[in-house]
């Protein structure tokens, strides 16, 4: 699988990898995991699907369900 990213993301995850020892391959194979097992209201808040004056709704009721589910 190939992806894209913009060169100020690029910087920012080879940073990151840097800082904990870890190989991009291994990070980004993380990140697809935990962002497939995420329902799909938290995938499209993600993924900017939502329009901007609902989004600060989006995230409070985002983070009311997670609340409540602990």
């Amino acid at each position: 699988m190939r992806i894209e990213i913009t060169p100020r993301a690029k910087d920012a995850l080879t940073g990151f990898c840097g800082r904990v020892g870890m190989t991009q391959v291994a990070a980004m194979s993380r990140m697809v995991d935990w962002f497939s097992e995420q329902d799909e209201v938290v995938q499209a808040a993600i993924m900017g699907l939502y329009p901007t004056d609902i989004r600060a709704d989006i995230a409070r009721l985002i983070l009311e369900k997670m609340a409540g589910s602990k």
